[in-house]
Formats: C-alpha cells, sequence, structure tokens
C-alpha cells in the first residue's frame, strides 16, 4: 500500500508492506518513507490506537498513532512531541492544518492513547470556543491538554478525573 503523507507542511510518500507475524498478534512492516526502507513492529494500542517500534535503531523508537479529534485528522506522538498527520489529505481535501478548524456537526473528543484523566475542565452544557482545552490526559508520564475542535454546547462529558482510558474511547462530545 502506498500513501502521501502531510507532516509539518511537507508531503512525503510512504509505502507499507507486510513483512511477517509477531507474536501476541503484532505484526512486522517493511515501511518505506521516501526511498528509505525500515522495518516497523506494530501493535494495537487500545481500540483505534497503534504502537509502532523502530528495532532497527541504536535505540528502539516508539512512536503511538491515534486518530486525532477531528474527522481525518491522525496523531503521531514521540519523544513527548504531539504531531498531526495528514493522511492522503491532497486527495481528500482533509489536510492536517485545516481538519481541526473546520469542523461541522457533532465532534468527539477522543483519546489519544492509553492514559489516566487529570482534569476535566468542561461540563455538559459549557459553551466551547475551538482549541479551547476540554480535558486533561496523562499518558507516557505527560499531561496531553485535549481541545474543542469547534466552538459549540458540550453535549456529553464521559469521564472524570481518574478514570482510566484506553486509546480512541470517547471523552467530550461537543455539539
Amino acid at each position: 500500500m502506498t500513501f502521501e503523507i502531510e507532516l509539518n507542511g511537507r508531503s512525503r510518500a510512504v509505502a507499507i508492506e507486510r513483512a511477517g507475524d509477531l507474536s501476541d498478534g503484532a505484526g512486522r512492516f517493511r515501511v518505506t518513507v521516501d526511498g528509505t526502507t525500515h522495518l516497523v513492529d506494530v501493535q494495537r494500542s487500545g481500540h483505534f490506537g497503534l504502537s509502532l517500534v523502530f528495532p532497527e535503531t541504536e535505540r528502539a523508537s516508539i512512536v503511538h498513532i491515534a486518530p486525532g479529534q477531528a474527522p481525518g485528522e491522525t496523531l503521531a506522538y514521540l519523544g513527548g512531541r504531539v504531531v498531526p498527520v495528514g493522511v492522503n489529505s491532497r486527495r481528500t481535501g482533509r489536510g492536517a492544518a485545516d481538519a481541526g478548524g473546520a469542523a461541522q456537526g457533532e465532534q468527539r473528543v477522543v483519546a489519544p492513547m492509553p492514559g489516566r484523566v487529570v482534569r476535566v475542565l468542561v461540563e455538559a452544557g459549557h459553551q466551547v470556543q475551538p482549541r479551547q482545552p476540554v480535558v486533561v490526559v496523562e499518558a507516557m508520564k505527560m499531561e496531553n491538554e485535549l481541545r474543542s475542535p469547534k466552538a459549540g454546547r458540550v453535549k456529553e462529558v464521559t469521564v472524570s478525573a481518574g478514570t482510566s482510558v484506553e486509546a480512541g474511547r470517547v471523552l467530550v462530545v461537543i455539539d
């Protein structure tokens, strides 16, 4: 499979090919980015997330991939940084840069990776603005502030402080 990804405003060609299975339902893939090939071990992280391990590197790098807060948005977590990634965004018209600003209809703020809710900053019925923090989730010893993808009213809050969450779990619904 070949994809075009957009990362930090730069487009890259990515080809993915299965290279074998690992124990525990994980898989090994050959991933080629702009002509450079890497072996990657992939394992599910919650219902929607993926954990990528690059075993060839001197120090194994771990990247967590999870759905973003807006339709068509994917988030990558590496070394404490969160980076939005657009997959085939030019073909679908859903670039990472404009995915959050043009959110329409009911939007769900989801946990990007397994973790624990530290603070819930809104309640059902509250009005929110685009990019306003709505919940804080601790994952990999870091606090991640999750934000509203649009202006609207908080329809539902499904968690409270202290709740353990899996990647992809809906935390807040904004109408």
